[in-house]
């Protein structure tokens, strides 16, 4: 397996790109064996057997005779060298060997993605499958499409282990363990163990039936685990949760479609719910696909005069929005946006109200399956507050979100330990983590007692693209009815002020970044930020958050340049100019999320090992106070060009 990529670090998305690279079956083979050891991700093993028909063993890995892998590095080149001569049929016509798209079971060319997702269900041939595989490869080459053909390869073949013999000889390793995944039956596997054993006798095949073997006898032992309330478990505490018996009254829920709350400000739309509104749509366009269903991104909006925004909701991607009107709430208000906020998430679903809403007609569900959240203040609060009630889990300040399947083996999860349970279309929400230096990714799973949705993330602004709208799109515009109880809105603002709107650091075309690394002379060590700065025709003087919640003392000419309004990140600003200077920065996550996106980054820090190296483009080893005064005096002579650092990236030999 390659030494630089383990496939459990990374996203399938990122893994796609990695694989790109690898032209080695040997690496590729490795890194399939560790995928489907580690967290058996169906579309991440298919992205790998798709790159090793790509590439055939090449010349200089040929595997001696005798070795314990020979069989199965032959079987991959085998592999390749029967779909090239399939691929090449499929494009030469195949007159001769009967593989040309007459002989097919049906002709991918011929569907769009649309159509043919229906049309391969009726495949049921392995073999069949894998010419029209073949075919599309040597056709139009469609991701979306080959993804399909091989889910469905991987379907039939594990249809083929629950109901019928097993010959390992017959399998790749990629598909003798799908075809495991059905089998039970321990004495079936010892008998393809000892198939195995008496043919190829493959390590990997091995130790795939017999980690099967292992999973259903640790299956079969133990006992479930009782659990109990925990109102019944700790009496003596105040448990708010004990009294939510909507939640309780759910069984077997039904959850569908992606919420997202787009949030408005001064009474325009602002620009992360339009991110959001992306995101979504392309997390959901990848999930309806994957799982042939056709569930949508919903769109909330909250608050006086907001139904202007309905056709622009859609535009970014919405394919419903639902609306409350109302003139009391043109400021958000912590109660009554969470109560209509619930209100429109159980619509028609509550089964304890003695005088519910009426069914809504536009769904037929009880609770949202995935709900997003703004992490502005407004947002962090609403989603807090709406999670609470509707008594699930919140992954706050997340930076991306993706949607997997998740191999859990924690026994509050599975309900017995020692076993592990599969759980599917799981939010994986990640988010810097409390060191700085880390992401983390945050599941929010059901329990074998109860049922956890909707699963809930905020997102940091600036964490995705802002997409281009399509105004031609159409959706279907809900509104929302509920009056108001009075007592929800005990709080009103009588007057406020616009704060000026501060430093934006967005526009230039480049940034230069303090932090702690000027503890030594602190306000010595801005003057040198804000001299290199001044020495750029554009350019704009940031601060890290160590500078903003740090002790340090500044002189009055400086100390409006550490204001927070200047502070890059999380919980700051987020920018992309083409040059990014960061000094005395050690690089913490928090920071990264407000900067990675730079064309070009330049890093000055008097540690080697700093993370911030990590994702520089130059790296000076070297004090702060040293290195600026000689950036300084270069561009102020003309000898450091500035425009030849941004555009090559930091590509260079030097």
């Amino acid at each position: 397996m390659s030494e630089n990529i383990d496939p459990g670090e990374h996203t399938v998305e990122q893994l796609q790109d990695e694989l790109a690279e690898i032209d080695s079956p040997r690496e590729l083979e490795g890194m399939l064996d560790a995928e489907k050891d580690g967290q058996q991700r169906k579309t991440a093993q298919e992205a790998i057997r798709a790159r090793m028909r790509e590439v055939g063993p090449a010349e200089d890995e040929a595997v001696e005779e005798g070795t314990e892998t020979e069989g199965e590095y032959r079987e991959s080149a085998d592999e390749v060298e029967g779909d090239q001569e399939e691929a090449a049929s499929a494009s030469d016509g195949g007159a001769d060997d009967g593989s040309d798209a007459d002989d097919l079971a049906l002709d991918p060319a011929e569907y769009d993605i649309a159509e043919f997702g229906p049309a391969i269900k009726g495949v049921d041939d392995a073999d069949e499958l894998e010419a029209i595989l073949a075919a599309e490869e040597s056709g139009e080459d469609r991701d979306n499409v080959k993804t399909l053909i091989e889910s469905r390869i991987d379907k039939v073949t594990e249809d083929a282990g629950e109901t019928g013999e097993i010959d390992p000889s017959e399998l790749s390793t990629a598909e003798l363990g799908n075809a495991l995944q059905g089998i039970d039956d321990e004495e079936r596997l010892r008998e393809v163990l000892e198939a195995e054993q008496s043919g190829e006798d493959r390590s990997a095949a091995v130790n795939l039936i017999q980690n099967r073997i292992d999973s259903v006898q640790e299956e079969e032992a133990p006992e479930e685990i009782e659990v109990v309330p925990p109102e019944e478990k700790h009496p003596d505490l105040d448990h708010p949760t004990a009294d939510k018996q909507y939640v309780k009254a759910i069984e077997d829920g039904d959850y569908r479609d992606m919420w997202v709350y787009c949030e408005t400000q001064a009474g325009e739309l602002i620009d992360v719910s339009k991110e959001m509104l992306g995101k979504a749509r392309e997390l959901m366009d990848t999930y309806n696909e994957e799982y042939e269903t056709d569930e949508r991104v919903i769109a909330v909006l909250i608050g006086s005069d907001v139904e202007k925004h309905t056709e622009d909701v859609i535009a970014y991607g919405a394919d419903v929005v639902v609306h409350h009107e109302d003139d009391r709430l043109e400021r958000f208000q912590h109660k009554p946006y969470t109560e209509l906020f619930c209100d429109m998430a159980r619509w028609g679903g509550d089964p304890t109200a003695d005088e519910g809403p009426e069914e809504a007609d536009w769904r037929e569900y009880d609770e949202p399956r995935y709900t997003v959240f703004p992490a502005t203040n407004n947002g962090r609060d609403l989603s807090a507050l709406v999670q609470g009630e509707l008594d699930s889990g919140l992954a706050s300040d997340c930076s991306d979100l993706y949607i997997e399947e998740a191999m859990i083996s924690n026994p509050a999860k599975t309900g017995r330990p020692g076993t592990k349970k599969e759980f599917e279309r799981v939010l994986h929400m990640k988010r810097p983590d409390f060191s700085g230096f880390e992401y983390s990714t945050i599941l929010c799973l059901d329990n074998p007692t109860r049922e956890f949705h909707p699963q809930g993330a905020s997102v940091i602004p600036g964490s995705f693209d802002l997409p281009e709208p399509d105004h031609d799109r159409e959706g279907e515009v809900i509104e929302h009815d509920l009056d108001l109880e009075e007592d929800w809105l005990r709080v009103s603002v009588t007057d406020h002020d616009q704060l000026d709107e501060g430093v934006d650091l967005t526009g230039h075309d480049v940034v230069v970044a303090m932090g702690r690394g000027i503890g030594d002379d602190p306000t010595e060590g801005m003057e040198l930020g804000i001299d290199l700065t001044d020495a750029f025709e554009d350019a704009g003087l940031g601060v890290s958050r160590g500078i903003v919640t740090g002790s340090y003392e500044f002189a009055g000419h400086v100390e409006r340049y550490t204001a927070e309004e200047r502070q890059i990140g999380e919980t700051g600003q987020v920018v992309e100019p083409d040059l990014y200077i960061a000094a005395g920065i050690s690089g913490a996550v928090q920071h990264k999320v407000g900067m990675d996106e730079s064309e070009t980054i330049i890093a000055v820090n008097t540690d080697p090992d700093a993370r911030i190296r990590d994702f520089s483009d130059f790296f000076v080893e070297g004090d702060l106070f040293e290195v600026l005064p000689e950036l300084t005096a270069a561009l102020e002579s003309g000898e450091l060009d500035v425009e030849a650092i941004a555009a090559d990236g930091g590509a260079t030999d030097d």
